[in-house]
Formats: structure tokens, C-alpha cells, sequence
């Protein structure tokens, strides 16, 4: 062996793993992280331990505490992101994909871990990525506990990226939310969402990208913003509005409406025996689910059982609550409106479905 060989070992910077860029990144990340510290983790430990901890004997106050927990990540909206060079406001969508699955059972959110997989770590953008994340841990109510940060250079782009993220709740076994509480006569409320949220970005780029040829620059006036403004508008955190709504009203179940659009989430939640109608007439859909249709002259039934078409959450609680859940909703600035009702199921193959035409 020549002494130059032998002087060209391979080593783990070689192939492309920058330690030292990850160990900036975390110090980068350490005061957004500190943001979103409940009493249960406060001097446990902090980021950069081998896991994180969580104080159990917290949930003392409860009779027979039932943890939930949920994890999820945000899809091809990351790619957009990555286009427009916006890294704070991902993570937003990531903490309402995992927390808004949780809290539909009646789950207070305790606390999340992320996973975020790049192919070269820059320590400002990831450092940006946790920022949204912690930022959206705070709207949720729940401590960010930990995380990792992959670097895969041979497997992605230096700019590639993508985010995974896992939490738990807690929720006491006789408050449990779900179908067995339903019943006949119940209003259905939804809560508008504030966009496409996160869910259907590959029919939305196929159709505005490569369909109707637009650019994330592109101003558009119905937006009254640009095409790559409102693709990235974060999704909507209901987890502490919920919440809000089961100390005020007796709520009988949640719908977190996301991949498979309103009408098949609504039915997860609906009964056997019961049937859930919704009324397209008591709202009107954003403009860009309007784009999406139009420029890709999708089908409606295709647009409503993979976009969310403006409602983000469902809350069914019993008629006599309604005037108090709206009024707690519009208290907390979630706009909301009676949107159905549950019937007996009678001749009805699915538990949930959407009657007459949007409102213009």
C-alpha cells in the first residue's frame, strides 16, 4: 500500500456525514425546545439526553389514566418548503397532524418527539424546522421532549429533507370520546380549517404544477397572496380548542378530518345503527380547493374524499350544547357553525355523507 492510499482512509465525513454540524444544530434548536417545557419535564434532563423524560406521577390526578398516542408526518408539503427555502412552518404541521389525532378521543397532548431526515445537515435550516415544531408544541399544550436528526447524503439531496413525529395524551377511561356516546338528534359542528392543512399535496401539485403550469411565485388574486403563500399556509392546531369544548359542553366524539376527506373520517366516529348528514350548503370552500377543481377538473366527490374542503375538525355534541360550543369556539377565534346533524341510519350503506351544493 502507497503512503498516499494509506493517508486517504475513508471516514464518516468522507462519506458525507457532518458530526459537527449536528451537534450546531442541536445548540441552535436548544432554546426553541425550552419554549414548550410543561412542569412534568422541567429539570428532567433537557435535549441531547438518550431519551426523553416525562414525570408520570403527574397523572396521579387521574382515577385510571388511559395514554393515547398517535404519530404521522406531513407528506410532499415538505417539498415545498424545500422550493420556497421556508423551514419554520413545517413543523406546525406536523405537531397538528399527530395532536389532532389525539385529542379526538378526549386526550390532553403531554408531550412529542420528532424525527427529522435530511440529506446534509445545515444547522440554521434544521435548527428552523424544530422552531416551527416547538412553536406548534406550544399552540398544542404539550412539551417537546426529544428528537433525532438523520443526516443521509447518498440516499437524498443536499436540501432534501422530511419530518416524522410521534405524542402521547392522557384522558381519564370514563371521559373517552368516540361512537358509543353519539346519539340520535346530536348536532354535527365544524371548525373551519385554514387551508389545504396537510393532506392531497400530490393531486395539488400534479394539477397546479404540471397541469396548469403555475409557479410558487405566482400571485394569484384570490389568494391575495402567491400560488406558494398559500400551499404553505400551516395547518390549523385545534388540540387545546377541543379540549376547551369538552370542559364547556358535553361532547360526544371528534372527527380530525385529514387523508379521506370529511365525510369518510365523520364516519370512524359514527355508530352502527346511526348516520351522520352533512350540509355543503352551510359553508363555502377556500379558493384554492375552487383551483384545484377548476385546474384540474377534478371531480367533486374525488376533490371532497381527498382535501378537507375548508373544514378541519368536527366536534358532535348534544343540541342543547351548541349555543355554548359555538360560543366557546368563536371565544378561542375558531370560526365554527352547525354543519349536521345525526339521524337513524335507515337505508344508508356509510355511517357519514354530504348533502346539497356549497354556498358561493
Amino acid at each position: 500500500m502507497s503512503e498516499t492510499t494509506a493517508g486517504t482512509g475513508a471516514s464518516y465525513a468522507a462519506a458525507g456525514v457532518d458530526i459537527e454540524a449536528g451537534d450546531r444544530a442541536v445548540e441552535l434548536m436548544k432554546e426553541w425546545v425550552k419554549k414548550t417545557q410543561r412542569p412534568e419535564v422541567a429539570g428532567l434532563g433537557g435535549l441531547g439526553g438518550f431519551a426523553g423524560l416525562f414525570d408520570a406521577s403527574a397523572l396521579k390526578r387521574f382515577e385510571r389514566p388511559l395514554l393515547a398516542s398517535a404519530t404521522d408526518g406531513v407528506g410532499t408539503k415538505v417539498d415545498l418548503a424545500r422550493q420556497l427555502g421556508v423551514y419554520d412552518t413545517i413543523g406546525h404541521d406536523l405537531v397538528a397532524m399527530v395532536m389532532d389525532d389525539i385529542v379526538v378521543c378526549g386526550a390532553e397532548p403531554l408531550f412529542m418527539t420528532d424525527y427529522i431526515c435530511v440529506g446534509k445537515v445545515h444547522p440554521e435550516r434544521v435548527a428552523a424546522i424544530v422552531k416551527g415544531i416547538a412553536e406548534g408544541c406550544v399552540l398544542a399544550g404539550c412539551a417537546l421532549v426529544g428528537g433525532e436528526t438523520a443526516e443521509h447524503p447518498g440516499l437524498l439531496g443536499p436540501d432534501d429533507f422530511d419530518v416524522a413525529g410521534a405524542g402521547t395524551g392522557v384522558v381519564e377511561a370514563d371521559r373517552v370520546l368516540g361512537p358509543d356516546r353519539i346519539r340520535k338528534g346530536d348536532a354535527v359542528i365544524a371548525m373551519a380549517s385554514s387551508g389545504l392543512h396537510s393532506n392531497g399535496y400530490s393531486l395539488v401539485r400534479h394539477v397546479v404544477f404540471d397541469r396548469a403550469k403555475m409557479t410558487l411565485g405566482q400571485q394569484v388574486e384570490e389568494f391575495g397572496r402567491t400560488l406558494g403563500e398559500e400551499l404553505l399556509e400551516p395547518t390549523r392546531i385545534y388540540s387545546l380548542d377541543c379540549l376547551a369544548l369538552t370542559r364547556t359542553t358535553d361532547v360526544h366524539a371528534f372527527s380530525h378530518v385529514t387523508g379521506g376527506g370529511l365525510a369518510a373520517n365523520l364516519a370512524r366516529v359514527i355508530p352502527e345503527g346511526l348516520h351522520a348528514t352533512v350540509d355543503r350548503s352551510t359553508w363555502a370552500p377556500g379558493a384554492v380547493f375552487d383551483l384545484v377543481g377548476k385546474a384540474g377538473r377534478v371531480e367533486r366527490l374525488e376533490l371532497e374524499k381527498t382535501l378537507n374542503m375548508g373544514v378541519g375538525m368536527i366536534a358532535v355534541v348534544p343540541e342543547d350544547s351548541v349555543d355554548v360550543a359555538l360560543a366557546t369556539l368563536a371565544d378561542r377565534g375558531v370560526d365554527s357553525w352547525v354543519a349536521g346533524e345525526i339521524t337513524d341510519r335507515g337505508d344508508h350503506a356509510t355511517g357519514a355523507e354530504l348533502t346539497g351544493d356549497y354556498a358561493k
